[in-house]
């Protein structure tokens, strides 16, 4: 990076965040929390992995739009994609593969480049002690690794951690909503019905949702048509008849919160539009809520926004999710067919939230703490 820029940039920053830290930390607290950061700051080294795919290439407008300027960035991709290049910054950088990236050293890799590159990949990376975020589902489930919504559950993170799973996308938007009701109330059981944008699936879906749009014949990414159409299939069918994105949603949902005796149940449909995912949730609690309390406490989590007036067409909308990195609900009411029940529907952006804006948030987590040891 331009040494030039990075030092405008880093001046600039401090000169707008020093006088808002100064307001919460006072003395010696303020000053050694301000060197940490600082000291972070001016030696991170970042790489992204998969940096050219859907995923990646919102990762780096993630990282551009919080003013993110690592010392060093590097651009890692496929073997095919070696040489190319990409722009972060505006500056032209070249993508490089593993094992470059891997002898720069940098603090973090954020990978997002499919489970079998991270089920290789991500171990040799860690070996060298480099802090692996990971958005596939590789990881998510292993025991030792844990699995983070930032807003949830980042103070359980230690400087042991050199795998960090990102959750699933539908979980993340999910968790977020609930888990300050769960503090409150307890979680008995989730019933969700997802309404998945095609950029979950990939490159190939969009393509064949534009290519069906306009009326022209290519590669399909799924078994039917997807456009003027939904299909109630999410990843692919196991042998208890749900397909491997509910299961996701059923487990994950479990890790995150921290308690497996929530029962959830899932249903995953793809459906034709481009701007996030929508849920339907009816979620049932081990003790009685109040609805305004309810309100109460979904307007004061961080990374929510309400949007809850029927009565004048208000509510969340994919179309109106896209490019922003809240968690909308909206629709929420008492289920009248049981007691301690709630119904909610909850929308966001599968690409920021639900994949790139929570993975970046990690990496700022990692960077804005003194982890334990």
């Amino acid at each position: 990076m331009n040494l030039r820029v990075f030092s405008v940039n880093l001046c600039v920053t401090i000169i707008i965040f020093l006088p808002l830290i100064g307001l919460f930390l006072k003395g010696d607290t303020f000053k050694s929390t301000f060197h940490l950061i600082l000291h972070k700051i001016l030696l991170m080294k970042l790489a992204v992995v998969g940096a050219t795919g859907l995923v990646g290439r919102e990762i780096l407008k993630v990282l551009e739009e919080r003013e993110i300027h690592p010392s060093l960035f590097i651009p890692v991709a496929s073997l095919k994609s070696i040489g190319t290049s990409t722009t972060f910054h505006g500056r032209e950088l070249k993508i490089t593969g593993h094992e470059e990236a891997i002898r720069l050293r940098p603090d973090i890799a954020i990978f997002s480049a499919g489970g079998g590159t991270s089920k290789e990949w991500a171990p040799k990376y860690a070996a060298a002690g480099i802090t692996v975020i990971d958005n596939s589902s590789a990881w998510r489930m292993d025991e030792k690794v844990p699995l983070i919504v930032p807003e949830i559950n980042a103070s359980i993170l230690s400087k042991k951690d050199k795998i960090i799973a990102n959750p699933n996308c539908s979980t993340i938007q999910m968790v977020l909503a609930l888990a300050p009701l769960h503090r409150k109330y307890g979680i008995r059981r989730i019933v969700v019905s997802t309404y998945q944008s095609v950029t979950g699936t990939g490159i190939r879906a969009v393509r064949q949702l534009e290519n069906e749009r306009n009326g022209i014949k290519g590669e399909m990414a799924y078994f039917h048509p997807i456009d003027l159409n939904i299909i109630p299939h999410g990843g692919y069918f196991l042998d208890n008849g749900y397909t491997s994105e509910e299961m996701k949603l059923e487990n994950e949902t479990r890790k995150i919160l921290g308690d497996p005796e929530i029962g959830v149940s899932a249903t995953v449909v793809r459906v034709p539009v481009f701007g996030g995912h929508s849920e339907a949730v009816n979620v049932e609690f081990h003790n009685e809520f109040d609805l305004k309390e309810v309100l109460a406490l979904l307007s004061s989590a961080i990374g929510i926004v309400i949007q809850d007036d029927p009565m004048n067409n208000i509510y969340p909308m994919p179309l109106y999710s896209k490019g922003k990195d809240e968690v909308f609900v909206g629709r929420i009411r008492r289920d009248e067919t049981r007691p301690n029940c709630l119904n909610l529907f909850i929308v966001s952006d599968n690409l920021r939230k639900g994949a790139a804006t929570n993975a970046v948030q990690i990496a700022q987590y990692l960077l804005g703490n003194d982890l334990p040891d």
